[in-house]
């Protein structure tokens, strides 16, 4: 199968140099890189051929970087290929669909790689003959030259037409990544748990470390020696479930200490307090059945 890309920012040229190497068509030596093509036996499935882009020097540092071609028209892109990735933002999405010349669709299977949008935004795809998909890592792109090398670990989910999702399931699955297929209806609520998961963490941890500046910390001092505390906590979760790694006051049902925590915090940390402490006490009683928390659960809900 031929793969070209239109558009041409972090997460197409990732993808598009992952699939390369993984393929066995890349001529570099990294050892990174060797380790990636090790995975993959059928290098003579996928071809990936080039990039568009609106912006012309993105679309020359994709095509070096990938050692591909470069395309002068996102008709060039679907006229050449079996498979097209539309890799624009979100928002450009739609408009390019729309422009694209209908007439080269059949047959074809069209990509994107939104989290949030699903494959419908390809309105009328079907009645031209061509099969729609949505392709997202679960993974956030850094940067265009080396976030690829990370997506031997990755995930992907799928969804989409079945003929499309078949294909790149296999596509996918030959180079060693999970696969997931969800549900169109479903891609919100997906989206929004992997942006709870990688941005709003951020927040949690950005109130902590308040906190503790609040206390004399630095701000460095504040990530520096939270380091442990909190890595080894995330990796717990990740090893053993959120119910086998809680652990604090608020599991222990230590009702004094949880009124002394909000008795210095302010109205905005003390909401978020109370918010998460309700989640808490639910996985609380999950992990301790035996134990009441109806005194804790009635705290957070004044």
């Amino acid at each position: 199968m031929n793969l070209g890309f239109i558009g041409a920012g972090k997460a197409g040229c990732s993808l598009g140099k992952y699939l390369i190497v993984s393929y066995g068509r890349d001529t570099t030596s990294n050892e990174t890189e060797r380790d990636i093509k090790l995975v993959n036996r059928s290098s003579e499935a996928l071809r990936v051929t080039g990039y568009y882009s609106l912006i012309e020097e993105e679309a020359k540092w994709a095509a070096a970087f990938t050692q591909t071609q470069m395309y002068n028209t996102a008709n060039e892109v679907i006229a050449a290929n079996d498979s097209i990735i539309i890799s624009t933002p979100d928002g450009a999405i739609r408009k390019v669909w729309d422009s694209l010349d209908k007439d080269l669709i059949k047959g074809r299977i069209i990509c994107h790689l939104s989290g949030s949008l699903s494959s419908d935004v390809f309105s009328g795809i079907e009645r031209l003959g061509g099969y729609p998909i949505s392709i997202h890592p679960l993974f956030a792109f850094s940067d265009k030259e080396s976030a690829y090398l990370q997506l031997n670990k990755v995930c992907f989910t799928l969804e989409g037409h079945p003929y499309a999702v078949d294909v790149w399931k296999e596509l996918i699955g030959s180079c060693g990544n999970e696969v997931v297929t969800i549900d169109k209806e479903k891609k919100p609520l997906y989206h929004a748990a992997a942006s709870v998961l990688s941005n709003h963490v951020i927040a949690i941890l950005d109130t902590g470390y308040k906190m503790l500046e609040a206390c004399g910390f630095s701000e460095e001092q504040a990530r520096r020696y939270t380091e442990t505390l909190v890595t080894k906590n995330v990796m717990h979760v990740i090893e053993d479930g959120t119910v086998a790694a809680l652990t604090g006051p608020i599991e222990r049902n230590d009702v004094g200490t949880v009124k002394k925590h909000l008795d210095v915090l302010d109205n905005e940390k003390k909401k978020l307090y109370k918010r998460c402490g309700r989640i808490l006490v639910d996985i609380s009683k999950e992990k301790n059945a035996d134990r009441d928390y109806s005194e804790l659960r009635e705290v957070f809900e004044s």
